[in-house]
């Protein structure tokens, strides 16, 4: 693997690495992949630019976290860990800028392209993009799904369904076909201009009968619109200040890094990340919520 040849020589050229004990132990692990996935920014998935640290000592690139908590809020919310400081407590990262520079230079010495600016790349490319259908059995009797199983909405009166036990029967839900337990996954989804809705994946055993919490504890990572507020289904609950609307969000799942990031497809700025661990190693499946109003579709991607 051309990247491994990165790691000794940036050791080398910092020898105060072993103030970055997460970056000292990648001796003991997978030294690239370990690298990359501290040198990049949680929010935006690409190298740190111009770094800064909360006192909780997690780092973003500085417009990253000021996007994130709303321009000049004057508190910042952790979105790795919630915790919340004043916003003039964002700290320059001088050592972690100049690693993250170092490795930036050495990567492009091998030849490797940067797994973040990969990922940018794969999401327009249609082998990137998946032909997400939702699954009829799991389908809340309200939501009224299209033949070709591509979009749903909520109907004007109860459907007389299956109880079937993977059918969801409290909570406007479906599930995608779908399921996923290794790789790298990414789909659109198009929310036009409703009100009320969440996108996002579930795990396969989310409960479907009775009152479900929709967050990482219930089984469910996802962001959501309600009324114009939009919303990480965190617990508790993370606002998102988006600058704009977005109709069609790609939802990319990376069951390797246990992983889910939502992107603006518009503009491809990103939305939220769940960073990685946060998704369990089982199988994952796509996931919507539809409220009144509201209709979501599942767009057919171009052939590889």
């Amino acid at each position: 693997m051309k990247g491994l040849g990165v790691f000794p020589t940036l050791v080398g050229a910092f020898p105060h690495l072993h103030l970055f004990p997460a970056l000292e132990a990648m001796a003991a692990v997978n030294p690239a992949k370990t690298l990359q996935d501290e040198l990049t920014c949680p929010i935006c998935l690409d190298y740190f630019k111009d770094p800064v640290s909360l006192d909780c000592d997690h780092s973003f690139c500085r417009s990253c976290i000021t996007q994130f908590c709303g321009g000049f809020a004057p508190d910042v919310s952790c979105p790795q860990c919630r915790a919340i400081f004043p916003q003039r407590n964002l700290r320059l990262n001088r050592q972690l800028r100049n690693i993250v520079e170092a490795a930036r230079e050495l990567r492009l010495q091998t030849g490797r392209e940067p797994e973040p600016e990969r990922l940018c790349i794969l999401l327009k490319s249609p082998r990137m993009h998946l032909n997400v259908t939702l699954d009829p059995y799991s389908s809340h009797p309200d939501l009224v799904l299209s033949a070709d199983q591509k979009r749903v909405r909520r109907g004007d009166t109860r459907q007389d369904l299956p109880h079937d036990p993977e059918r969801f029967d409290t909570a406007l839900c479906v599930l995608g076909c779908e399921g996923f337990t290794s790789g790298r996954h990414c789909w659109g989804v198009e929310v036009g201009d409703g009100e009320r809705w969440a996108v996002g994946v579930a795990r396969e055993s989310v409960r479907r009968k009775g009152v479900i919490s929709l967050s990482p504890e219930g089984g469910i990572w996802a962001v959501e619109q309600w009324w114009g507020q939009f919303r990480a289904l965190t617990s508790p609950e993370t606002p998102l200040p988006l600058s704009r609307v977005p109709s069609r969000i790609w939802v990319c799942l990376d069951c390797d890094r246990g992983q889910v990031t939502f992107i603006d497809a518009g503009d491809e700025a990103p939305i939220f990340t769940f960073p990685p661990g946060s998704v369990p190693g089982e199988r994952i499946r796509p996931w919507l919520w539809v409220g009144p109003g509201s209709v979501l579709s599942l767009p057919c991607q171009a052939a590889a």
